[in-house]
């Protein structure tokens, strides 16, 4: 066997191996601050206002409910999640307390989740539950005429538990307090005056950030 035939003959066996030992795995990645020039803020670049601070999940045993006004209710484990088509887009939040982030989110749609499950056309109203009692409520058009992403990538890095692992809603537009974090529950009604944590202690309903924060 001649030189160059042996050399590929070793390769093709290297690459057989790789291939028959599960194929590549993801690295560890490290958080990025500079995005298309863009200059980014921290994963660490927040305060903690969570109504009972962070939220430590088993993503071994958590699911995504989706329910209500729908024909096709969901329920998504973290994997099925995350493996459906990812989206990115640098975002600024803005927090009622007057500090402000600006981060490369990554996730998927709310409107692909949502039409997986077909809402019933008398559904108006998207209502999101945390898993520590949170919640907040946006029209329904909010999600799906727009890019609204679950986020569970910031910075290039996994969602910190403090940041809302597994899932984050990037309320684009909007205040911090309709960025709802540790999302559990998506439920479609048809109850617009439904009010959640914040909204129902006279926040504004809408939450846009070009607004008054108050009802």
């Amino acid at each position: 066997m001649s030189l160059k035939a042996f050399v590929l003959l070793a390769v093709s066996l290297l690459v057989a191996g790789c291939i028959q030992s599960g194929g590549l795995s993801e690295l560890p990645s490290s958080e990025v601050r500079d995005y298309r020039g863009e200059k980014l803020s921290s994963v660490n670049d927040f305060r903690e206002n969570s109504i009972k601070g962070p939220q430590y999940i088993n993503v071994s045993g958590y699911r995504l409910e989706i329910g209500g006004l729908v024909e096709r209710p969901l329920s998504l484990t973290y994997d099925e999640v995350v493996g459906r088509r990812r989206y990115s887009k640098v975002v600024q939040l803005d927090c009622v307390e007057g500090w402000s982030v600006k981060l490369l989110w990554e996730g998927v749609l709310v409107r692909d989740l949502l039409a997986e499950a077909k809402p019933k056309p008398q559904a108006d109203t998207l209502i999101l539950y945390a898993y520590d009692g949170y919640s907040t409520s946006f029209p329904l058009s909010y999600v799906t005429d727009n890019d609204i992403i679950l986020a569970y990538r910031m910075n290039n890095v996994t969602l910190p538990p403090e940041r809302g692992f597994p899932f984050q809603l990037v309320a684009e537009d909007k205040w911090g307090y309709k960025w709802i974090k540790w999302v559990t529950r998506m439920e479609l009604s048809d109850d617009p005056s439904f009010r959640g944590y914040w909204e129902g202690r006279g926040y504004s309903q809408s939450g846009d950030r070009d607004k008054s924060m108050f009802s």
